[in-house]
């Protein structure tokens, strides 16, 4: 099952760049494509996420939100 991830954070977010590198190292490991959304591009998106970043969406329905653990987003792609 190919997998739909979002990562919504923020430019100037270390954890957003950690939580990115994480994403792009899994992705030879596990099928799934990932898109990123800046959540200070959209107030609203914003307002929801801003305590919460980084936060990875797995296929419209699962929120992670930081800290982001690999052990955990590797249990849910497997």
């Amino acid at each position: 099952m190919k997998h739909t991830l979002t990562l919504h954070g923020k430019p100037d977010c270390h954890l957003c760049h950690e939580a990115r590198a994480l994403l792009q190292a899994l992705q030879s490991e596990f099928s799934f494509s990932f898109t990123e959304i800046d959540i200070t591009a959209d107030r609203t998106v914003e307002e929801k996420y801003r305590n919460l970043i980084p936060v990875i969406v797995v296929d419209d329905a699962l929120e992670l939100p930081a800290p982001i653990l690999e052990r955990e987003l590797r249990a849910i792609l497997q």
